[in-house]
């Protein structure tokens, strides 16, 4: 099964990158769990999004369309990064979700989301 795995945005997130020895070493971590996911055929595609104040959003409203430009508010609700990863079941999922190290400094949060499948409409 194909799921998304999504890393949700932070305060911090929302402000951008900035290298320094704290950051540096998340990065260095991430990339050592992304070589595992790889290794084991789980990582199909992943990267981190830069902040939603460089974003846009298109409003649909019948055929109507509006573009709101970021940042955007409620910062829980945001994703910064994501993994398209393709395991057995969720079960797998979230046991490597559980090996990941944390994405954020301080208290971060990881969703998983399954993919619709073919099957899934027959």
């Amino acid at each position: 099964m194909r799921v998304m795995v999504l890393v949700k945005a932070t305060v911090d997130s929302e402000k951008g990158f900035f290298p320094t020895p704290e950051t540096m070493a998340m990065m260095e971590a991430m990339g050592t769990f992304n070589d595992e996911l790889r290794n084991d055929g789980v990582l199909l595609a992943g990267d981190g999004l830069k902040p939603s104040s460089e974003g846009k959003r298109v409003a649909f409203d019948g055929p109507g369309r509006t573009v709101i430009d970021g940042p955007f508010a409620a910062t829980s609700e945001l994703v910064a990064g994501f993994w398209l990863w393709e395991v057995k079941d969720m079960d797998e999922a979230v046991a490597w979700v559980k090996r990941c190290p944390n994405p954020m400094p301080g208290p971060s949060e990881i969703e998983i989301r399954p993919l619709y499948e073919m099957a899934d409409f027959q």
